[in-house]
C-alpha cells in the first residue's frame, strides 16, 4: 500500500492492521507522535489524515492507504504554524510529552473551526490529556492561534 506522510509518498507492505503510530515511529523515524494509552483516549498520538485529527494508535495502516497523513514534523516546515507559535508564546509545555498531540488536535480543530468560541475550544481539546495540568495555557494558546488562522 501507499500512503503520503508529510507530503512524501511512502510504501508499506507489512501487516495491514499495524497501528499507524508504530509505522510512523518505527518505520519512518517520526518520533514526535507519542504512545500514550494505546486505546485512543489520551490524544498523545494525534495526527491528521486528510486534514482530520485521528488517534494513530488505533488507526490501522489499511485505513490510511492512499491517504495523506500529517504528523507534528510535517505541520510546518519551519515550526511556525500559528498553533506552534502560540505554544511558544505562552510556554505551554511542562514535561512536553503530550504536546505534539495537543498541537495536532488544536491545528486540526482550528482548520475545521477557525473562529471558535471558548466553549468550542474547551470541547475540542477535552479529549487530549495533559498529565502536568497545563490546560489553562493550552486554552490560551489555542484561543490566540485562532486569531491567526
Amino acid at each position: 500500500m501507499r500512503v503520503t506522510v508529510n507530503n512524501q509518498v511512502q510504501s508499506y507492505d507489512g501487516d495491514p492492521q499495524m497501528p499507524l503510530m508504530w509505522y510512523l515511529r518505527d518505520e519512518l523515524g517520526l518520533t514526535g507522535t507519542k504512545f500514550g494509552c494505546g486505546i485512543g483516549l489520551c490524544g498523545a498520538c494525534s495526527v491528521h489524515v486528510d486534514g482530520k485529527v485521528v488517534r494513530s494508535c488505533v488507526t490501522a495502516m489499511s485505513d490510511v492507504s492512499d491517504h495523506k497523513v500529517t504528523t507534528i514534523e510535517g505541520l510546518s516546515p519551519d515550526g511556525n504554524h500559528p498553533v506552534q507559535k502560540a505554544w511558544r508564546q505562552y510556554s505551554v509545555p511542562q514535561c512536553g510529552y503530550c504536546q505534539a498531540g495537543q498541537i495536532m488536535q488544536a491545528a486540526g480543530f482550528l482548520n475545521q473551526n477557525p473562529k471558535p468560541s471558548d466553549e468550542d475550544i474547551h470541547s475540542a481539546m477535552a479529549g487530549n490529556i495533559c498529565r502536568c495540568g497545563c490546560y489553562e495555557r493550552i486554552f490560551t494558546a489555542v484561543k490566540t492561534a485562532s486569531q491567526e488562522v
